[in-house]
């Protein structure tokens, strides 16, 4: 940790003092001109800037408020306590938390030695992240909600992180080098952020389950989008890839939270594909076979047979006129 930014991070504000000689109530005026609480970028960025930090003010409680720009919390040292739908959000030193601008949240009093550094970003920052994660995961999925104008749902993620040098030097980093107002410092930081969401990718598992979605909800879903996709070529290996999973822990997920093992999903997916070809084409069977992922022809019609208790031209002549396609 870097001794300077810290005796720099401990220094107690006007604001700070005044919460500790007065009564302590939140000056709302410092952070919105609007009679509801939504804390506005406008009066923290610097023109034509697209991030900016600011420590979070200590020795008050934070009521319910909401955002007009993406926020990135990032606990510098001590403990922040968020709450959120009635759910209290503990975080460590390290610990990173993303909301989108339609989260409402509060903060609990932090102390002394409590130091959050808040990132406000406005989602234009996001566009160099976006290109180096290049493509979809819990992240980006995330960055591409907030950008979407008719997608009111609040969304965030917590990531406990307490342990990960390597994302705790990039957040210091950017942190300094928005606070030094160094030239060309958007680019460097939306290069710096990009790094730090490549590392979550990779730890994934450390995604809270107090996050709007859990991690193992995050894997199904991603499981039976990749499976909807890719069916015809479907490995439980690529998925283990993209979120650093043994092929045992991820059979065990899966297994645990759909009933099915993995084969068993993607062999109803493409039998589902396979009764659709059957009921709306003429093609051949052998060539709806292939169409779906199985080379072996002998191995898709004892499947077939053995699920619908008939061969597949059979379930043809008597499903072509059917509305509603079996799985």
């Amino acid at each position: 940790m870097d001794e300077q930014l810290m005796k720099k991070m401990q220094m107690i504000t006007s604001e700070e003092q005044a919460y500790l000689d007065e009564d302590p109530h939140v000056k709302k005026e410092i952070y919105t001109k609007k009679n509801e609480f939504e804390v506005d970028s406008q009066l923290f960025l610097r023109e034509g800037k697209l991030i900016t930090v600011r420590r979070h003010s200590r020795f008050v409680e934070f009521p319910l408020h909401k955002h007009n720009y993406i926020e990135i919390v990032y606990v510098f040292a001590g403990e922040i306590t968020h709450y959120i739908d009635g759910k209290e959000i503990r975080m460590q030193q390290g610990d990173m938390l993303l909301l989108n601008q339609h989260v409402e949240h509060g903060v609990k009093c932090a102390g002394a030695g409590d130091i959050g550094i808040n990132f406000i970003v406005l989602p234009e920052f996001f566009d160099i992240p976006l290109q180096m994660m290049n493509k979809e995961n819990i992240i980006a999925n995330f960055l591409v909600g907030t950008l979407k104008q008719n997608n009111a749902v609040p969304q965030y993620l917590n990531f406990r992180l307490q342990d990960q040098n390597a994302i705790s030097n990039l957040m210091e980093n950017m942190i300094i080098s928005i606070m030094d107002g160094n030239s060309n410092e958007d680019v460097i930081n939306q290069y710096s952020m990009g790094l730090v969401f490549l590392y979550l990718i990779n730890h994934i598992d450390r995604l809270s389950g107090d996050s709007s979605q859990s991690y193992e909800d995050i894997v199904i879903q991603a499981t039976t989008k990749y499976i909807d996709s890719h069916y015809r070529t479907a490995s439980l290996s690529h998925i283990a890839g993209d979120f650093n999973l043994s092929l045992p822990a991820l059979s065990r997920m899966i297994k645990k939270c759909t009933g099915h093992t993995f084969q068993e999903l993607l062999m109803r997916k493409r039998f589902q594909k396979a009764v659709m070809f059957l009921m709306e084409t003429e093609l051949p069977v052998e060539e709806i076979a292939i169409n779906v992922g199985y080379e072996n022809q002998s191995y898709f019609y004892r499947q077939f047979k053995a699920r619908y208790e008939m061969t597949p031209n059979q379930y043809r002549i008597i499903h072509k006129n059917d509305d509603q396609i079996e799985i």
